[in-house]
Parts: structure tokens; sequence; C-alpha cells
């Protein structure tokens, strides 16, 4: 039986959290009616016990990235909207025209941090879209993915996961 709890990990506290994907309900206790053997046999249950340090060492990756959220996106609000209407191919097209700003820049990671400033739907804008060090199981699989498959300095193409739709950076 599947209770449709995952566990995935804050970025914005570092701190492991329960995610229902069918829901979309999240949560910092576990969820009611889990034992904890159930608990321990979600997806992403092994950040659980993990010590939570920024230690490249350890397989962790740091990148930024910046986030344009539609009204399909998980929680559609953000610093600067508080109900965000596009559509996800408007979020795709307006990431297309930050594509070609970067790609025309002559310091592409300063216009890609300028950009995540300036309009990323993250927190992590006021940190020019620095998400800091992460390892395997601790961002949604299509963003863990892309960014894993990244050189440093290289940027991804467009990955779209629950969060909206995201240019990636590898910085580590």
């Amino acid at each position: 039986m599947s209770s449709g709890w995952e566990v995935r990990m804050s970025n914005s506290k570092r701190l492991p959290y329960f995610f229902n994907a069918e829901t979309k309900e999240s949560r910092w206790e576990a969820p009611p009616g889990l034992t904890e053997q159930d608990i321990k046999a979600l997806p992403g249950a092994p950040i659980l016990g993990r010590p939570q340090v920024d230690n490249p060492s350890t397989g962790q990756i740091k990148a930024s990235h910046l986030l344009v959220k539609h009204r399909g996106s998980r929680r559609p609000s953000s610093w600067k909207e508080s109900t965000i209407t596009r559509t996800k191919e408007e979020a795709i097209a307006i990431l297309e025209q930050y594509q070609r700003e970067i790609h025309a820049a002559s310091n592409k990671a300063e216009k890609f941090g300028q950009l995540a400033r300036e309009h990323s739907d993250c927190s992590s804008h006021s940190a020019d879209g620095d998400l800091g060090f992460f390892g395997r199981n601790q961002m949604q699989k299509p963003f863990e993915d892309a960014a894993f498959a990244l050189q440093v300095k290289e940027i991804s193409g467009i990955v779209s996961t629950d969060s909206g739709v995201h240019l990636i950076m590898r910085t580590a």
C-alpha cells in the first residue's frame, strides 16, 4: 500500500521533511498513522538519519538555480507574487529568455546570479540562487539528475519539477 509520503530535504532550513506527492501536503513531523518501520521504508528515508553537513567529500555537489513557478507548481506563490497565475508554457518561455541572456553574457556565472537574484521564485534568490551543497536523495529527482549530470560551471537546459521550471548551474 502506497501512502504517497516521501522524505525530502528543505533547501531553506537544511532539514528533512515529509512530503505527500499525491496530496502535495508537507510537514516537519512524521505523518500520523505511519509506524517507524513504514517511515524507514519511505522514499528518501535514509536522509533522516544522516548528519546534515556541507561536505563535498561525501558525494555532495553545489549548485545554484533560477526557478520560475507556474500555477501548476506545488506552491504557486513566491517572495515576488502571492499568487502565481502564469501557465507552465509561459514559465518556460520566461526561462528561455533568461537562457538567451546568459548565453550572450561575457560572464555567464555572473549573469546567472544576477538573474536569479532579480527573478527567481525561490527564497535562494537572495543568495544569487545558491542552494549550497547537497547529495543524492535531497532534491526532487529531475532536479537531482540534472544537477549531478552537469560539470562545474555548466548550466542545464530547462528542468521541470513539482516546484516549477528551473535553470541549474553547478558550482562545485
